[in-house]
């Protein structure tokens, strides 16, 4: 079967596409190396059927296209959802390839559970070097209090310092998060539509438009080539003149004939004549042809002998019908001589 080469070279391009995702996703989906190779032959099989059953079904009967078409829609499915997976896994590795790249945050210093701890404590000790009472000057009461409120001013500013970078961390892991998932795909989450399945919509969607493409381009490569002929080359019809159209047939001239027709040389098959041949010998048959229905007309009576009768008869133009009247008069002045 011939192939159309514009059409073919996006076919064969479409189906080596659709056949590279299919080994891709049959080797993320495999485990051990035998299970990756079958994975990846199931795979290449249902591309190339999904591709080619519609071009190769389509000149049989309507039983082998309905089992072609129950085929292909099977090859159809399958190819799909392998892609599916490939575009899933593709997005979830360029997704941890975008998270990785976010900058980390590491915290420096304790925890903030163990800096609210010492706090309680040093406000504890203040709250008691307060609740002490001293009737004299008692300098030993006022250092204990003032180094009890400086270390309850430490554990502030301390745990002002760790809830910051505990933000910080935060901030990072919620731009971590944002990048694992696709750009547009997380825009589809304003329409109510969660990020996992708009990723899953937006896969089959792929593997849909691609499978369409290299069916209809391997539906354009291959047609059959008598619809191609049909269509380019317009076969040689009989020859037809004005409304009153007729076959052109071997007649045989009489012996008075002004134009008689030589049979046409035998040819060793049936072939069609060339341009100028037919620009020879048909205007001779035709106009050999019409004085013969001329003179049958007139001779039964039907019409007579003049111009505009001959014109209307044979449906042609004016000097057309004057040609043939003056071979009919050519042709009854020598009977009429005799």
């Amino acid at each position: 079967m011939p192939m159309r080469a514009p059409p073919a070279l996006l076919a064969v391009a479409a189906t080596l596409t659709a056949a590279c995702l299919s080994i891709m996703a049959g080797w993320q989906r495999g485990g051990f190396l035998a299970e990756r190779v079958l994975w990846i032959a199931v795979g290449v099989v249902l591309v190339v059927a999904a591709h080619l059953l519609p071009a190769l079904v389509r000149a049989h009967g309507w039983r082998v296209r309905a089992v072609g078409a129950l085929l292909w829609i099977g090859c159809i499915a399958a190819t799909c959802y392998g892609h599916a997976v490939f575009f899933l896994m593709a997005q979830k590795h360029a997704g941890e390839l975008r998270a990785a790249a976010v900058p980390a945050v590491t915290a420096k210093g304790r925890g903030m559970a163990e800096i609210a701890r010492d706090r309680a404590d040093a406000v504890t000790r203040l709250a008691r070097t307060n609740a002490r009472r001293c009737f004299a000057p008692c300098p030993n009461l006022i250092a204990d209090r003032t180094a009890a409120a400086a270390r309850v001013e430490e554990f502030d500013t301390e745990l002002a310092a760790a809830r910051r970078a505990e933000a910080a961390q935060d901030r990072v892991a919620a731009e971590r998060a944002a990048a694992l998932n696709d750009p547009v795909t997380g825009a589809l989450t304003a329409f109510g539509v969660t990020a996992p399945r708009a990723e899953l919509v937006t896969g089959l969607a792929f593997a849909g438009v691609l499978e369409a493409v290299a069916c209809f381009a391997w539906l354009l490569a291959l047609r059959p080539v008598v619809v191609t002929v049909a269509v380019t080359e317009s076969p040689v019809t009989p020859a037809q003149q004005g409304s009153n159209a007729v076959t052109v047939v071997p007649v045989t001239q009489p012996s008075n004939s002004v134009a008689p027709v030589a049979p046409a040389a035998p040819t060793p098959e049936p072939v069609t004549q060339p341009a100028a041949a037919l620009m020879v010998t048909l205007p001779v048959i035709e106009q050999a042809d019409e004085v013969t229905r001329v003179t049958a007309a007139v001779a039964a009576g039907t019409i007579r002998a003049t111009v505009t009768e001959i014109r209307k008869f044979l449906g042609c133009s004016q000097s057309r019908a004057a040609a043939v009247r003056k071979q009919i008069e050519s042709q009854v002045a020598p009977g009429a001589a005799s």
